[in-house]
């Protein structure tokens, strides 16, 4: 399986898109769009500045737990991990991110 992004629908009518990497686990979630073209602006985002390792920010949660953010060049978050135990699994994220993250495989399921 390639890596991609799935574009989707919320229920209250908001896009979003998920990285999947090539083992199709969820590697990166993004921020909630009004509309479908900022959504798809956001994977653009996301194919330009994730191999960046400065675009990372790495974080720790008020319940200990550690997650990571990918930013744009003008410092917007433009997705987020999910939650990792050990800050070597966040990082392994990040790598997963940075392999899986220039994929221009997009299923719309919008």
């Amino acid at each position: 399986m390639a890596a991609s992004y799935v574009l989707k629908k919320s229920v209250d009518g908001q896009f979003y898109f998920l990285l999947q990497a090539t083992n199709g686990e969820v590697v990166l979630n993004s921020e909630m769009y009004v509309a479908k073209a900022s959504a798809e602006n956001g994977i653009a985002s996301v194919q330009n500045n994730c191999t960046q390792d400065d675009r990372y920010s790495r974080n720790q949660a008020s319940n200990g737990k550690f997650y990571f953010n990918l930013k744009a060049a003008n410092h917007q978050v433009i997705g987020s991990s999910q939650m990792y135990t050990t800050t070597s699994a966040r990082d392994a994220g990040i790598d997963a991110v940075k392999r899986n993250g220039p994929s221009t495989n997009i299923k719309d399921e919008a």
